[in-house]
């Protein structure tokens, strides 16, 4: 997919002299840089890229090449972290060098800039992530309790009453979550809502910006200095950068002005924001970005989180049972569980752990950039290089997850006396690394935690039976694409005891009457 029309010849001999320049001036440090594949000349290795299932690939070439592995994309130097101790060394332990991102010209177009994840590492990224911090930290957390409970429970009573849509009831609950806590929405009721649709055009777009080869102008920056009537992907991407900035910025400003009139209004991550907004020095704009890129990230990953939960209660029936004799014996069955559980649920928080190490949506991670050259084990790494860590390669590593690692198995985060071997470690790499770390992590686990523990309390979850009579198992492989989700699969959910449902039902009322309530204050 090339967007660009542009394909007279000075074009092409300008792209491919620099090239050919950036190509050569790299082989000249060849002897310096680390083990890679061999590839064609000037392209590099751009052909032998697995866009389906990299880290299997990665994986070949780490047996091959070792820890790190060279590869060159036309010219741009791409570095494969394939072992715990370099990941950690260098984007942990080296922050500072190892914390930019990628250029990703015509993603950083279309969102102005001023999109978090993907945005270079500078001064308006530290800002942006210092302001981001207060409302998504360790204490605020607890502000967004509510929201995650009566989600989770409306998530519950919708599996309970049809589980043949369990795929709308999952997506509607993640969406829901993130549009509460980040600007205090009521439930959503359809995927077509106008929200929704606005925010689905804003993820869809940064997404495709970032495929790589989606644009040639990333493959051949120097494209980048044409004037804008000769490019096309400029002026379509400044177009959507506007209609999602006066949306998002249309989604900000009513909760700001309601904080600046002193409003009595519910906790939501805008309004904590609004609050430090003039503290960190931060646009409308750039507070508007914040929160919808929150979004797009929040409920992409929850959702696609508790899919994969839901194929491995189906897939290992025993870690379902074990959980729910833990829910049994400490919250009983007069009530659903609460966040106030938590503590005493070792078990249920090692489920949340093990599935985002077991299928973690971002195989590779979000790539990092060198900003500075750098050297490490003896091997040169250039200024520019793409870092690219092999998140699930290294899920799936014996040395760190012993020789089972391929299968789910909760008991693998819990010590020997059925406790969280380490509360300070996530047990995993899916947030990321370094001062990249998602800032949403532990807002993003208690999501999952709540929505887990109160399916498991009130449902059993099977699969299904074929006409013979025999399970359905589903497939444990994922489909590729941006995020690694489950290949469509059909669950049974029936309630776990005599009242589960009820109670559930008797749940359910009281959030939709607590929410009439706050929506006529």
């Amino acid at each position: 997919m090339i967007h660009i029309s542009q394909s007279n010849g000075v074009i092409i001999l300008l792209v491919t002299f620099i090239v050919t320049l950036r190509y050569v001036s790299s082989r000249n440090k060849s002897t310096r840089l680390p083990p890679g594949p061999r590839g064609l000349p000037i392209l590099g290795n751009v052909f032998q890229l697995d866009t389906e299932r990299p880290w299997v690939t990665y994986g070949k070439w780490k047996k091959r090449y070792g820890p790190l592995v060279y590869l060159n994309m036309a010219g741009q130097p791409i570095l494969v972290l394939n072992s715990q101790k370099a990941v950690q060394d260098l984007l942990d332990h080296r922050p500072t060098k190892y914390s930019d991102r990628p250029s990703w010209i015509v993603a950083n177009e279309i969102t102005g800039g001023l999109d978090l994840p993907v945005m270079r590492y500078g001064e308006l990224w530290r800002r942006m992530r210092k302001a981001s911090d207060i409302p998504l930290g360790v204490k605020a957390s607890s502000n967004y309790h509510r929201v995650q409970t009566e989600q989770s429970i409306l998530l519950a009573h919708g599996l309970l009453s049809g589980s043949e849509n369990w795929g709308f009831h999952v997506e509607r609950t993640s969406i829901s979550i993130v549009l509460s806590l980040v600007y205090d929405m009521p439930t959503v009721q359809s995927l077509d809502e106008p929200s929704v649709r606005h925010m689905d055009t804003l993820l869809d777009g940064v997404s495709a910006a970032i495929l790589p080869g989606a644009y040639l102008v990333d493959i051949f920056p120097v494209l980048r200095h044409l004037p804008l009537v000769l490019s096309k992907w400029r002026r379509d991407a400044q177009k959507d950068c506007q209609k999602l900035t006066s949306w998002l910025t249309g989604m900000f400003l009513p909760i700001k002005n309601r904080a600046l009139k002193g409003e009595e209004q519910p906790p939501s991550f805008c309004a904590t924001l609004a609050e430090s907004q003039t503290r960190h020095g931060m646009s409308d704009e750039e507070c508007a970005w914040i929160a919808g890129v929150l979004y797009g990230a929040g409920q992409e990953t929850t959702g696609t989180v508790l899919k994969w939960f839901l194929l491995a209660m189906v897939s290992y029936p025993h870690v379902q049972e074990k959980a729910q004799d833990e829910l049994d014996r400490v919250v009983g069955r007069a009530r659903p569980p609460s966040f106030s559980d938590m503590k005493h649920l070792p078990y249920i928080q090692a489920i949340v752990k093990e599935i985002l190490r077991w299928q973690t949506p971002l195989t590779v991670g979000v790539p990092h950039a060198t900003s500075e050259d750098d050297y490490y084990e003896g091997y040169f790494i250039p200024k520019g290089t793409v870092c690219m860590a092999n998140v699930m390669g290294l899920h799936r590593d014996p040395e760190i997850y012993g020789p089972d690692a391929d299968e789910f198995r909760p008991e693998r985060h819990l010590n020997d006396d059925g406790e969280i071997k380490d509360e300070k470690s996530q047990g995993h790499f899916t947030y990321g690394f370094g001062h990249r770390i998602c800032v949403g992590r532990h807002v993003a686990n208690n999501s999952l935690f709540i929505a887990i523990a109160i399916m498991l309390w009130a449902m059993k979850i099977t699969s299904v039976k074929d006409e013979k009579g025999n399970s359905v198992k589903p497939d444990l492989e994922g489909a590729p694409g941006m995020l690694w989700r489950p290949k469509p699969f059909d669950l049974k959910v029936e309630p776990r005891f005599q009242d589960a449902a009820v109670l559930i039902q008797q749940a359910r009322d009281d959030v939709m009457q607590d929410s009439i309530a706050r929506s006529q204050i």
